[in-house]
């Protein structure tokens, strides 16, 4: 995984631990994911999902590793829009998040399901508050339905 090799390289992690070491402002702008990463994150997520089922997958993004990190980490939704996995609050999985909005007052949730529903994958674009700058900034999410599964993985990056 391409954004999980430039932590390790960029001392953002450490093997076998994945403990957080301090960055200088120009490696950690380094190591800012990118769009590529959001997609190859999320197709790699969505294949956990089928594979290993949703409980295996719920473990694996939840802890620390290479699908949570930084601002990376994988939402899950079902179809009804309810979360069935989201590692920043593990504790909101099973709430309606259906008719959450952005400030200009985008449902993102059915934004995300209706790429899913009518194409499979692709992008929604947005804006959010990044916890990081206290900011509302705009983020780009990619989103791709899990196959024959009613269910929905995408990770997000601020722009």
């Amino acid at each position: 995984m391409r954004l999980w090799f430039r932590l390790l390289v960029a001392g953002l992690i450490s093997v076998g631990t994945a403990v957080p070491v301090p960055l200088s402002p120009a490696a950690a702008e380094e190591a800012k994911p990118t769009q590529e990463d959001a997609k190859s994150i999320t197709i790699k997520a969505v294949d956990l999902i089928a594979t290993q089922g949703l409980d295996e997958a719920a473990k694996v993004f939840n802890a620390e590793g290479p699908f949570k990190h930084g601002e990376i980490y994988v939402n899950v939704i079902d179809f009804a829009g309810v979360w069935r996995i989201y590692p920043p609050r593990p504790a909101g999985a099973g709430q309606s998040v259906i008719n959450v909005k952005d400030p200009d007052g985008r449902y993102i949730v059915q934004d995300v399901l209706a790429v899913a529903k009518d194409k499979g994958e692709g992008w929604v674009e947005y804006r959010w508050l990044n916890p990081a700058s206290n900011r509302i900034e705009p983020k780009i999410t990619y989103v791709k339905r899990v196959p024959g599964q009613e269910l929905v993985a995408y990770v997000g990056i601020y722009k």
